[in-house]
């Protein structure tokens, strides 16, 4: 009989679960029914038959690791392979990445006839399918055009440079790049003496950096690709996986195939995420696709923790909190179960927007689950309250006993190729002690203590004349960050600016030095001339074999290569022989010897075995703390509010509203660098759009397609149309990085991330 009832009680869950799943059809507009699919299929034919097409399945096939997200594929085992050996895994991410990447050159004749106010005119697209960089330039003060500058002037310039007082220079780097040219960045800025190691890393997943590494003792996932595959649910928050790491939608696909659940959280509803077409099950991409949300919740931006705080509510009041785990396995649990205790469902109802029954029920698919993995991108660490956002969804975690063990575990979602490569090599202002110790054994002294600089306060030292000298390995500064008129001036401070890059992008054109700016252009991973490593989302080494560039007699240098010479040039070779350094497999050996869990690249150039580094994947619940326990931290609800129309100086206004702006990447976009002007699976035909809510727009006695003006506190844009959309009522989104220019950083102070996700705007239309 209790079989029975429970049989009974599963189906009616099912049931209430579907119902609460949204439709994809509340826009007036002509968005696909399903994400994927048919459009991504006609891309790969469309350029894998195209011209390009030679050059592109050679890519592909090439033995390193993917450009795109951090869940690529490639390495050893093939460039359609991934980490556990399944083969036919690439994505339409990679082929874009890849097709920009063998474009011809740019000529020197269109640098010699458009002077920088003319470049500084182009698009982001605009500036991509410039080609490719292929000699070093210089834009001196003064100068109107960029110029061919030599070799030997451009070492003389950046040696001269790094003999600037060692805080007054910095770095910033990206993840497409390697792990060697990571560990060469930060040992040679240590060597200086200077600790501002700024990263992209610090503009995105800092939070959960910092907020699992209190927890857990490490700040990376706890989850391999393997055991992803033995979990029967997945909670995805604040992603729009189909658009920025497609392969994992595979991963979703095959778990509900096999009975498992997804519960989705998000304020806006991704077709994607409700259905997705892979090309990877082609029968389903081109007909049906594969259904992923089982749960959707529209939360309110910014209010994750308040709808955690729900669910760990529910789970104490039914008596589900694993009690015997918490008190084995985690510190700190009394506070977290009596600061949910007195928060009121009035309270957490209120600010998250989402009812107690969907939060029940949420809780209890968590709780009839065997595994439940918690992953999670920029929806959840681009707040003010980042940190508690991680802290909660680790507290679910561990309160539910699905942390430590085969199949769960938490799980942030790298977006950017070798991103979290960068922070193990130690390119991160917060340096582990044991890496710390072990450089200093070999630079043979103590490094500096002085606290380095991270992305936004990199920013805000030279908007104050506090930096002289910046080197930028790949990335985009200028764009990344809020306030792009602020990142303009700071960046114009800075007396000497060095690129290394590929392809031209909006920083080289707009984040101009005092004095000169230089820009190198650089290999990208699959020509290095040297074998190279990168880093997954989920802690797996990949080795990338040699390769040659396409672009004929170009100039162009590695990394490592600019790196060691720079070095050379400015530090000698005592204690350290720089040049023999641009040996990279002499570079591994050091990486082995210094880096904690990455032993096994000493031998990878032998083996050509990639592996996944130690202690960082938790299949038992011992811990990486002092007392092998989890830490768990109490998570205030955010107080939720929004400014009036006086606060932006505009009391004038007759209609218009106030509404909570999330930026965005489009479907056609690697962070900064946009592919496609427009968004066909969000209907937002062009980058000028705002994604809003039908009744917020009937509200403000507007009308769809019609254009208005968005005001933040920094600046506004005009001329921006409005589309309609499945985003939560109150909210809305827009294209990052144009839409940086509105907002000022408003940042979590305890790791530096600005608030992308919760941009207070104000939406309204001209007078005539």
């Amino acid at each position: 009989m209790d079989a029975d009832m429970n049989q009974g009680q599963t189906a009616n869950q099912e049931q209430t679960v579907k119902s609460i799943a949204p439709s994809v059809h509340q826009t007036s507009n002509n968005t696909p029914n399903m994400g994927g699919g048919v459009p991504a299929v006609q891309y790969w034919a469309e350029h894998t038959l195209s011209p390009e097409g030679v050059k592109l399945w050679q890519t592909l096939l090439h033995k390193s690791a993917c450009l795109s997200c951090a869940w690529g594929t490639g390495g050893q085992k093939g460039g359609f392979t991934d980490e556990t050996g399944e083969t036919m895994q690439r994505c339409m991410k990679s082929v874009e990445a890849i097709s920009a990447e063998i474009q011809p050159a740019v000529t020197q004749s269109y640098f010699d006839q458009h002077p920088i106010a003319s470049l500084q005119t182009l698009t982001s697209l605009e500036a991509d399918r410039l080609g490719r960089l292929s000699y070093p330039m210089i834009l001196r003060a003064g100068q109107s055009h960029y110029q061919r500058v030599s070799w030997d002037e451009v070492y003389s310039i950046a040696e001269a440079a790094f003999r600037q007082p060692a805080e007054r220079v910095a770095s910033y780097s990206s993840g497409r790049s390697s792990n060697e040219a990571a560990y060469l960045l930060q040992l040679m800025m240590r060597a200086m003496g200077s600790n501002n190691l700024a990263d992209c890393s610090d503009l995105c997943h800092a939070p959960s950096t910092v907020g699992l590494k209190q927890v857990f003792g490490s700040g990376t996932s706890m989850v391999s690709l393997e055991n992803l595959r033995k979990s029967d649910c997945v909670v995805l928050i604040g992603s729009n996986a189909p658009a920025n790491h497609p392969r994992l939608m595979n991963e979703l696909i095959k778990l509900r195939d096999r009975g498992g659940k997804v519960i989705v959280i998000n304020p806006i509803v991704e077709v994607g995420l409700v259905k997705f077409g892979s090309p990877a099950f082609p029968i389903k991409s081109l007909f049906t696709g594969s259904d992923i949300a089982s749960l959707y919740l529209q939360l309110i931006p910014g209010s994750d923790t308040a709808l955690f705080t729900g669910i760990q509510k529910v789970l104490i009041e039914r008596d589900w909190v694993q009690w015997d785990y918490l008190k084995a396995h985690t510190e700190g649990w009394e506070a977290v179960i009596e600061q949910v205790r007195s928060t009121s469902w009035e309270a957490i109802t209120s600010t998250c927007g989402i009812s107690q029954e969907e939060i029940e029920l949420t809780a209890r698919v968590i709780h009839d689950t065997q595994g439940v993995v918690f992953a999670w991108a920029m929806g959840i660490t681009h707040h003010e309250n980042g940190v508690d956002n991680v802290h909660a969804i680790a507290n679910t975690a561990l309160m539910t006993g699905n942390a430590g063990k085969e199949g769960a575990g938490t799980m942030p979602i790298r977006g950017h190729s070798n991103v979290q490569g960068y922070g193990s090599m130690g390119v991160t202002v917060r340096l582990k002690q044991e890496i710390q110790q072990a450089l200093e054994k070999l630079l043979g002294r103590s490094l500096s203590r002085v606290q380095g600089y991270d992305a936004r306060a990199l920013i805000e030292a030279a908007d104050a004349g506090k930096v002289d000298t910046l080197i930028c390995i790949g990335g985009n500064l200028y764009a990344a960050n809020p306030d792009l008129n602020q990142a303009k001036q700071a960046l114009g401070k800075i007396e000497t600016i060095i690129y290394l890059a590929t392809k031209p992008n909006l920083g080289h054109f707009h984040g101009l030095a005092n004095q000169n700016t230089l820009i190198i252009p650089v290999f990208n991973r699959f020509e290095n001339p040297h074998k190279t490593t990168v880093e997954s989302g989920n802690n797996f080494v990949r080795l990338n074999d040699e390769g040659k560039t396409h672009l004929k007699q170009a100039d162009l240098i590695s990394e490592v290569e600019f790196l060691t010479e720079l070095a050379h040039r400015r530090l000698g070779d005592n204690p350290i022989d720089w040049r023999k350094l641009q040996d990279t497999q002499y570079v591994r050996q050091l990486i082995a010897q210094t880096i904690p869990g990455f032993e096994q690249m000493a031998a990878i150039d032998q083996t050509q075995e990639e592996f996944t580094i130690g202690g960082r994947i938790f299949t038992t619940p011992h811990f990486p703390t002092p007392s092998g326990k989890a830490t768990m931290f109490p998570t205030p609800l955010p107080h939720l509010s929004l400014p009036t129309p006086a606060d932006f100086g505009r009391s004038d206004i007759d209609s218009g509203i106030i509404l909570t702006l999330i930026t965005a990447r489009s479907y056609s976009q690697h962070n900064t660098v946009v592919y496609k002007p427009g968004d066909p699976y969000r209907g937002m035909p062009h980058r000028n759009c705002i994604l809003m809510n039908r009744s917020d727009v009937k509200r403000a006695e507007l009308q769809e397609h019609q254009r208005v003006t968005v005001q933040g506190d920094a600046g506004q844009l005009e001329q921006v149309e409005i589309i309609y959309g499945d985003v939560r009522e109150g909210s809305a989104l827009m294209f990052y990085p144009e839409v940086n220019v509105l907002f000022k950083a408003r940042i979590d102070k305890r790791c530096g991330t600005p608030a992308y996700k919760r941009v207070p705007v104000l939406v309204f239309a001209e007078s005539a």
